[in-house]
């Protein structure tokens, strides 16, 4: 069995680098001043963003493996393991990593929206690699959350904290979004491999026993996270991946009306439950019933 951190707090992780923490619930740690350290596998109950420069190791998130490069950041959430067991070597780190306790966020509009930064659930191969612009942005808001955390407590400071958590979580949203952008080829490339796939999984009629194709399902065989996954398909269609499975659905439920099959017969063919699943499905995508579809295809 691997020997894992236990990161139930903030200072867990500062502790096991050298580093003396000034706050409870948040921390900046610049690598360069506890360098060099010893490898960790982590297991976060915080929430963890690193970014590292010039460094070249293979590191373990989640279920994968990630070869860090020149400007590379990834993020981790409560949950999540990352990172690279103890092997007794020692490293010299370029960078910096901000942990953060989900209590900070109490009662801060934060707490309601960290949801919507899907980032913090995407895979190692799905990290944000930066350009040297973006990646000095980073690092100054890093010294200046770093510079608040030591200066004098008073009321203000959990606050400021927070927004400037805020601040940099928008910037890696910003970021993300052009690197999606000037990644349009390997987005579509995506976009092609997820249409294939949906055509194979009802030619080979895995809906008899898997039903419907999820989201989930059409990730995993294209060796992404649901949310990155489901970014990619955003930014390239303009709609969501779980429409676009329904659309593809609708599409073959169509062609199977046309060839003079029953609704019922479609239905289970397809892989619904019921009839009156696809007939749902079918009004909320088309706004007419399978039956007033036949009925405008005999007209």
């Amino acid at each position: 069995m691997p020997h894992v951190l236990k990161v139930k707090k903030v200072g867990d992780y500062s502790s096991y680098v050298g580093q003396v923490d000034r706050h409870q619930l948040v921390s900046v740690i610049d690598y360069a001043e506890v360098s060099p350290i010893r490898h960790s596998l982590n297991d976060y109950s915080v929430y963890g963003i690193f970014m590292h420069h010039n460094l070249s190791i293979d590191l373990t998130y989640g279920c994968g493996k990630y070869d860090y490069r020149n400007g590379t950041l990834i993020c981790v959430a409560p949950g999540q393991i990352g990172g690279k067991e103890d092997n007794g070597e020692e490293i010299d780190l370029d960078g910096y990593a901000l942990l953060f306790h989900p209590d900070l966020l109490h009662g801060t509009p934060l707490e309601r929206t960290i949801r919507k930064y899907t980032f913090f659930d995407y895979r190692v191969n799905e990290a944000l690699h930066t350009t040297s612009e973006e990646w000095d942005i980073l690092v100054s808001l890093m010294r200046h959350i770093k510079a608040e955390i030591d200066g004098t407590h008073d009321d203000f400071q959990d606050p400021i904290i927070v927004e400037y958590i805020t601040l940099l979580l928008n910037y890696c949203m910003r970021f993300y979004n052009r690197q999606f952008l000037t990644r349009k080829f390997e987005n579509s490339d995506i976009l092609m491999r997820f249409d294939a796939l949906l055509h194979d999984y009802f030619e080979e009629k895995r809906q008899q026993v898997l039903g419907l194709p999820t989201v989930q399902y059409c990730a995993d065989k294209l060796c992404m996270s649901p949310n990155y996954f489901g970014d990619v398909i955003k930014k390239t269609t303009g709609g969501s991946a779980a429409g676009y499975i329904r659309r593809f659905v609708i599409q073959q439920a169509k062609n199977g009306l046309a060839s003079g099959m029953s609704v019922a017969q479609v239905a289970y063919d397809l892989g619904f439950e019921y009839p009156q699943h696809l007939t749902r499905m079918f009004k909320k995508q088309e706004g007419v019933t399978p039956s007033e579809y036949c009925q405008g295809l005999r007209g």
